[in-house]
């Protein structure tokens, strides 16, 4: 189940908004990573896992036919992985992982945003649900990824914009 939720635009009085240099509110679209690293769920836990470091990502969208189906993060990662003290060695590891696929332990129900989304709304939907990115999708393809390093590189934009207008 992928569920998007973004509230039309309400005419808002509060004067904490962010806002781009142009003075208008920073939406997901200016912030967002585009063309995220995006894996099928038939790949195995442990090309998963060895793609991260790789491509320095730690949230995978996972497509099946173009469309998302799941998420798959760092730590699902790890919740998976046998515990260092395991009493199996290193060759037995190898095939049990490549035998467990993403699509057996992704995380189906994935929030997400779209990219018109006001930045405070999709901000609060990730601290909301305790989620560390949101993949952004737009007529049901996933078009990019907003995560926590995004919303913090805004934040910092948004504070040297202002103390420089100071």
């Amino acid at each position: 189940m992928i569920q998007t939720r973004c509230e039309p635009d309400r005419a808002s009085g509060t004067p904490h908004v962010p806002v781009s240099a142009q003075g208008a509110p920073l939406r997901v679209r200016d912030v967002m990573s585009v063309s995220p690293v995006t894996i099928p769920p038939s790949l195995s836990v442990h090309e998963a896992h060895t793609l991260m470091p790789q491509h320095k990502v730690w949230h995978l969208p996972v497509l099946q036919d173009g469309c998302l189906v799941g998420i798959v993060s760092d730590r699902d990662i790890r919740l998976v992985l046998p515990s260092p003290a395991t009493s199996l060695a290193v060759w037995e590891l190898r095939p049990l992982l490549d035998q467990l696929t993403v699509g057996a332990m992704m995380t189906c129900f994935v929030m997400t945003t779209v990219p018109d989304c006001r930045m405070t709304e999709a901000v609060g939907r990730m601290l909301g649900h305790r989620v560390g990115a949101l993949p952004v999708v737009e007529d049901r393809r996933v078009v990019g990824i907003l995560i926590h390093t995004d919303v913090l590189r805004a934040f910092r934009s948004v504070c040297l914009t202002l103390s420089v207008t100071a």
